[in-house]
């Protein structure tokens, strides 16, 4: 068994970069897509969320006509006031758990399995002490970089196609807000097993992912034959 992060700055790549690696049986644990289970009504961390965030009388309406929770209002609010931190101190050890919990489970059903944990926030989550020595829970890290400029402009391309001028300007100020409060790919690099850069053809990516694919592959089987333990959680 493997446990492998997979991380990058925002609209970097890492869900293409994962699609790919699924095609050859890897299983992928989404830590967006986790988290935003866990913040369905009913959850704990819906809950938790509300009772936290209501106690300022500056909060903006948190909850949408259906129940469910208006993320966008959320994220708007945390990076406008400086409370994101206090937001991921709530779902980051959650989301953590769960991937745990669902690691856990493939590794019971598949113990030759490489699961690959895809998730932005793996050294950022890891230094503001949210979850800390996020990092030191994986076998193997894969980094996936890009230019700046061409990750603010996938952004808007997948946010903002059809809004007004007004609403892609503030569209961008989130972006490069959202960029500025991550890691640079300069600091995480060192850490990091591998290193994908994503600002060419998608042959080029899937041929980059394809060799490191085989690295992994080798490292698992490495792993088995040695009966060595990978790292605890």
């Amino acid at each position: 068994m493997l446990r492998v992060g997979l991380t990058g700055g925002l609209a970097s790549g890492k869900s293409t970069v994962a699609s790919l690696f699924a095609r050859h049986d890897v299983y992928i644990l989404n830590a967006d897509q986790i988290g935003r289970e866990l913040m369905q009504p009913g959850q704990t961390v819906y809950a938790a969320i509300l009772s936290h965030f209501r106690q300022y009388p500056d909060v903006p309406p948190l909850m949408l006509a259906d129940g469910h929770l208006d993320r966008s209002a959320l994220a708007r609010y945390v990076l406008s006031t400086g409370r994101l931190d206090e937001l991921s101190r709530i779902v980051h050890p959650a989301v953590v758990a769960e991937q745990q919990h669902r690691m856990d489970a493939i590794f019971r059903n598949d113990p030759d399995a490489i699961v690959m944990v895809e998730s932005a926030l793996i050294f950022e989550a890891d230094r503001a002490g949210t979850i800390p020595g996020f990092s030191q829970r994986f076998d193997k890290l894969i980094l996936v970089t890009a230019p700046e400029d061409l990750r603010l402009a996938r952004y808007l391309a997948r946010s903002g196609e059809a809004c007004s001028a007004e609403e892609r300007a503030a569209l961008e100020d989130d972006g490069r807000k959202r960029i500025a409060m991550q890691m640079t790919d300069r600091e995480k690099t060192p850490f990091c097993d591998f290193i994908i850069e994503n600002s060419g053809t998608v042959e080029k990516l899937e041929a980059e992912a394809q060799l490191i694919l085989k690295e992994l592959q080798r490292e698992n089987l490495r792993l088995r034959n040695e009966g060595a333990t990978p790292v605890a959680p």
